[in-house]
């Protein structure tokens, strides 16, 4: 081959690795930025990245930007391995005109979709990026929906990342909002429809970027996005960890990890968790670390609707998607944003083959006229759907409250749970013993000389008649009554034995979820 062709390919691939140029990749570190290439090599195992459509460019001749060269197309897409494991991946790169979208940017982005779906490999987006590239027009927009169908087309099938590492603003944030997980760092990440500046001469309300589409604001506020970190280097540990318990895509079951923890561990700490005084709460997260293969947890929207907890853990080395009671916060009650956030988890884990284990210690929906006219009705719907709907094994385990409608939304047997598991703490009743009383023995309670003292005894009757595990455990809804300490080899065994678990469905297009 003659010399002058290898230069010109080394020469035009080192034009290309070079992005916007020196200034501007100095210029996005001076912003506490990596560059798109430093992020993909950090992200993914060593040397193992091989890049695609590294020449392609831009064909647009309006307002001069013929004259405008954009290396790349302003975005880096390819495949690599990240613990050997095949992932595709595609990072904007805001040093080549901010990153901004075109046709070609977005024809490069749907092509590493496609061949992602095609071969059934994860994908991770990283988006950083000034939005539209407005000089063309209508064909950004239509790249954008081009990309938007991949990732509906995509979702369910192969796990889909996005990572905002930078601006995500206008159409661009419905990529990421049709992904199934959305990472964020603090004071790097924005994403919103309109920005400050146009909310401010629209509506005449200042607001920062921070404040308006942060991190924090998305993790916390929105729900928009499940996962937060204070760097680029502890985000990307993240999506490394969340990727090890996922399969690579919906036709695997969940990967296997070796694990020291001891199958059959029994922690006596469990037997006095629960308080004496009903009303009086817990952490359930630490019933979580009991359970878990070496106390690890991986939280799914840790700071939103914090009164349930989602995340994953692993229960003899393999992976169990968990939603989980919260008692510190709100009582443990079902409300608006929890409903969604657990249906939305719960969905997740079904479509991509892990198991679902919860934890229920709930008192009931929360009530207030807040939440009847936000459809709390139509929100807690979702988690009643996404359960009945999902076809893993599921293994519930009742620790303390499981009151009416919610006890029911928290997976009992009649929404599918294969197994259910009750602590002797557990209170299985239409409400709490307390108002049952109230309302059942209204009239000797008041025509009784103490009051107080018949309200008692009657609050013990009805929690000794009904409000316990083994009422329910006589009529089959409660499979066994447990000692907790022996949780963790309960459910282990419970799975284990529910792996060859099959689900036959009526024939459909498609259920119509109450959204």
């Amino acid at each position: 081959m003659p010399n002058e062709k290898l230069t010109e390919l080394r020469e035009r691939t080192e034009e290309v690795m070079m992005g916007g140029g020196q200034n501007a990749v100095d210029k996005q570190h001076e912003n506490g930025k990596l560059t798109a290439r430093e992020r993909i090599t950090r992200i993914l195992d060593e040397n193992s990245f091989v890049e695609i459509d590294a020449f392609v460019e831009h064909r647009c001749v309006n307002f001069g930007m013929e004259k405008k060269p954009a290396p790349g197309e302003g975005v880096v897409t390819g495949y690599g391995t990240i613990g050997g494991r095949l992932v595709y991946i595609y990072a904007q790169d805001f040093t080549v005109i901010g990153g901004s979208l075109g046709e070609m940017h977005a024809a490069k982005i749907a092509k590493t979709q496609e061949t992602a779906l095609k071969v059934g490999a994860p994908i991770i987006g990283i988006n950083d990026s000034g939005g539209a590239r407005i000089q063309e027009g209508v064909d950004a927009l239509s790249g954008y929906g081009k990309i938007f169908y991949n990732n509906t087309m995509a979702s369910g099938v192969i796990p889909q990342l996005s990572v905002i590492l930078g601006p995500c603003a206008g159409g661009a944030v419905y990529s990421p909002a049709l992904t199934d997980f959305v990472f964020m760092v603090e004071n790097i990440s924005k994403m919103f429809i309109t920005g400050p500046e146009v909310i401010k001469a629209v509506t005449g309300e200042v607001v920062s970027g921070e404040k308006l589409g942060g991190a924090m604001t998305h993790n916390s506020i929105s729900g928009v996005a499940h996962f937060v970190d204070n760097s680029e280097d502890e985000c990307i540990d993240k999506i490394k960890k969340l990727l090890s318990f996922l399969p690579q895509n919906n036709m695997e079951t969940v990967p296997v990890q070796e694990t020291t923890d001891e199958l059959n561990r029994i922690d006596s700490v469990l037997n006095d968790i629960i308080p004496d005084n009903p009303n009086k709460a817990y952490d359930m997260k630490d019933v979580i670390y009991s359970l878990a293969d070496r106390g690890e947890f991986l939280e799914y929207q840790p700071y939103y609707a914090m009164n349930i907890i989602t995340g994953f853990m692993r229960l003899n080395g393999k992976s169990v998607g968990v939603v989980a009671s919260q008692p510190k916060v709100l009582a443990g009650c079902l409300d608006i944003n929890a409903s969604d956030k657990a249906a939305r988890f719960i969905r997740t884990c079904d479509a991509y083959n892990i198991p679902l284990l919860t934890l229920m210690d709930v008192p009931g929906f929360l009530p207030g006229t807040t939440q009847e006219y936000g459809g709390i009705i139509r929100h807690g719907a979702k988690m009643l759907y996404a359960y009945s709907e999902a076809s893993v094994p599921k293994v519930t385990v009742i620790t303390r409250k499981a009151y009416g409608g919610s006890y029911i939304a928290m997976c009992n047997k009649e929404l599918g749970a294969d197994m259910v598991l009750a602590w002797p703490t557990a209170e299985i009743a239409v409400m709490g013993p307390e108002g049952a009383a109230n309302i059942i023995f209204k009239k000797e309670i008041e025509s009784a000389e103490d009051r107080n003292l018949k309200r008692s005894e009657k609050i013990e009757e009805y929690r000794e008649k009904v409000a316990n595990p083994y009422t329910a455990a006589a009529r089959g809804y409660v499979d066994a009554v447990i000692e907790p300490a022996e949780t963790r080899k309960r459910i282990i065994s419970a799975f284990d034995m529910l792996t060859g678990k099959r689900v036959y469905k009526p024939e459909k297009k498609h259920g119509n979820i109450p959204l």
